[in-house]
């Protein structure tokens, strides 16, 4: 029988294969899609686009030289590719009443698949939350949270990610001010 510590750096050693395998599968999906973008003008199309998702077509084929009929070809071809998964418009986050960004840093007390399901779940249905990512290091989900002050997130923890029995802590950083913000 196996000593525990075998078992442990077993343990260790199938979550960095599982680590290596999503990379591998992110750099094959990068692979593929950088494939789909066929040159330097499909970069431009993107650039643009990425700056005025609002421009018409003429004035997109313009700035990228191309005449309108190609541009929109190659506009849709990315779309059909999922190079372009879409167009969205940004709000200013006070129309909604939110006032106040943090960055909310969580760790699971296990990563079994059941508690992941739970704390994904949840996640999803918060509006309070725009943005959840999955990360390495000594933290499981780093969180952008926005709300309309403090009191409103002390509610929100307490009541919403607290709650969760699968959360054995949280860490918040108060964002004070945004230097860069790019959307990709």
């Amino acid at each position: 029988m196996p000593s525990k510590l075998y078992q442990k750096q077993g343990s260790i050693l199938a979550f960095y294969d599982q680590i290596a395998l999503i990379a591998a599968n992110n750099c094959h999906e990068w692979e593929i899609m950088t494939q789909k973008i066929a040159d330097e003008t499909d970069r431009r199309i993107l650039k643009e686009l990425q700056a005025d998702a609002r421009i018409t077509n003429n004035d997109l084929a313009e700035r990228v030289g191309l005449s309108p009929s190609p541009c929109l070809r190659r506009l849709r071809r990315m779309e059909e590719a999922g190079i372009i998964r879409g167009y969205t418009t940004l709000v200013d986050p006070i129309i909604e009443g939110w006032t106040m960004a943090a960055i909310a840093t969580i760790r699971l007390s296990r990563q079994h698949e059941d508690e992941i399901v739970m704390f994904e779940e949840a996640i999803r249905g918060w509006d309070e939350v725009l943005e959840c990512h999955l990360v390495t290091g000594s933290r499981d989900y780093v969180l952008k949270v926005m709300s309309a002050g403090l009191e409103q997130y002390e509610r929100f923890i307490k009541e919403k990610i607290a709650r969760l029995k699968c959360v054995a802590s949280i860490e918040t950083s108060f964002i004070m001010n945004t230097i860069k913000e790019r959307r990709v």
